[in-house]
């Protein structure tokens, strides 16, 4: 019972007493002595977990440690430039933290990589032709560069350009592959042999493309289905050859089986040079089904004689495309020629100087665009312009 009320008063905190009932102090002299504190013993388990807690951080550490350092080295290829950089003193690059081991061969190796904040996905390989509209400033290269083909691959499979780069024309709608070569449709009695053989493809390359939808195990194209050849290739129209190469006189060289000989003799040109004061290309290089190169030059832009010669044609209108044309025989075995000019300042078997002024930049004929079109041709025959002047 004694418990129980003990607990009961300890609940309720203790009344304070009045002055009345405080005892009197008692002097420090009367005061009964007392013993020291004794100072309280260490706790056992205490110093036994903390020894163990020490013991495993330990172990860890060391594990880490040992796994780091047989990890194989890691090849850092750091950029020549900023090494030269770096230690020419000239600007101050960092390469790792101090500690790190750029090598890969300490404990703690260091990759450096580049931020990409952009994800890139790999491209998924097509198999079916894509319609592309042709809008205005478009090339035939520009739109072969677009979609990784070859110019000529645009030609051989969109009949409406008739095989002429100059054809094509905003708004017009053209069919491209899924990679170089052409469409055929098969006819009866074709095998894979003959219609390889007559596109310059393999057998092979037009059973296991995907797009064709062969049955490998009995490979067979019914007559009247259409089927891709990978890198086949035909004859293009060689428009170049409907104008003729004009010659300045007899045993030149320069004009070939199709050339006349429009003038007399004339100086001979040390050598060629670039024929507008633009250096940079509008659109079609040279390469199968164009014959020369698109020079950037706006409407009325000058047009310069690439080199001292005769001119042997200066001819206004269509010309097979060319429209307002001039051609220059140089007397080394080159004939150059300017087409699709606005103007032309000069007359047939006039002589001109490197430089002078022939003509102006225009859109005239077969043409997507006021530009420059230049050619070289040796003996009658067309060469890259760029392998000459640059």
């Amino acid at each position: 019972m004694k418990p129980f009320l003990d607990r009961i008063r300890s609940i309720f905190p203790a009344r304070k007493k009045s002055e009345a009932e405080q005892p009197a102090d008692v002097s420090a002299v009367n005061e009964p002595a007392t013993s020291p504190r004794k100072e309280k013993k260490a706790d056992r388990f205490s110093i036994i977990s903390w020894a163990v807690t020490f013991v495993l951080v330990a172990g860890l550490l060391a594990g880490t440690l040992y796994y780091k350092s047989t990890l194989p080295p890691v090849v850092v290829t750091v950029p020549s430039g900023a090494t030269q950089e770096a230690s020419s003193g000239t600007g101050e690059i960092a390469l790792a933290d101090p500690g790190a081991s750029v090598d890969g061969s300490g404990l703690f190796p260091t990759i450096f990589r580049k931020l990409q904040v952009k994800t890139n996905f790999p491209e998924r390989p097509r198999y079916d032709p894509e319609l592309y509209r042709v809008v205005r400033g478009d090339s035939m290269y520009r739109i072969a560069e677009n979609f990784k083909i070859k110019s000529e691959t645009i030609l051989y499979v969109n009949d409406q350009l008739e095989d002429n780069p100059h054809s094509l024309r905003p708004g017009m709608e053209l069919t491209i592959p899924p990679l170089d070569g052409l469409y055929y449709t098969w006819k009866e009695g074709d095998t894979f042999e003959t219609v390889a053989k007559e596109f310059f493809a393999e057998p092979s390359d037009i059973i296991n493309f995907t797009g064709n939808d062969i049955d490998l195990t009995d490979p067979q194209v019914k007559p009247g289905e259409t089927v891709f050849i990978p890198d086949g290739s035909r004859e293009l129209v060689n428009w170049a050859a409907q104008l003729p190469t004009n010659a300045r006189g007899v045993n030149t060289g320069t004009g070939g089986a199709n050339a006349t000989n429009s003038c007399g003799g004339g100086p001979v040109s040390s050598g060629l040079g670039w024929p507008a004061d633009d250096h940079t290309l509008s659109g079609n290089a040279y390469g199968p089904g164009h014959l020369g190169i698109d020079i950037s030059a706006p409407e009325g832009a000058n047009v310069y004689a690439a080199g001292t010669g005769v001119v042997t044609m200066a001819a206004g209108g269509w010309n097979y495309g060319y429209g307002n044309v001039v051609q220059i025989d140089h007397g080394n075995g080159y004939v150059t020629v300017y087409a699709h000019l606005s103007s032309i300042l000069v007359s047939q078997c006039q002589t001109v100087g490197q430089g002078s002024v022939i003509g102006l930049a225009g859109n005239t004929g077969n043409s997507f665009g006021a530009h420059l079109h230049f050619e070289i041709r040796v003996g009658g025959s067309n060469i890259n312009p760029y392998d000459i002047v640059q």
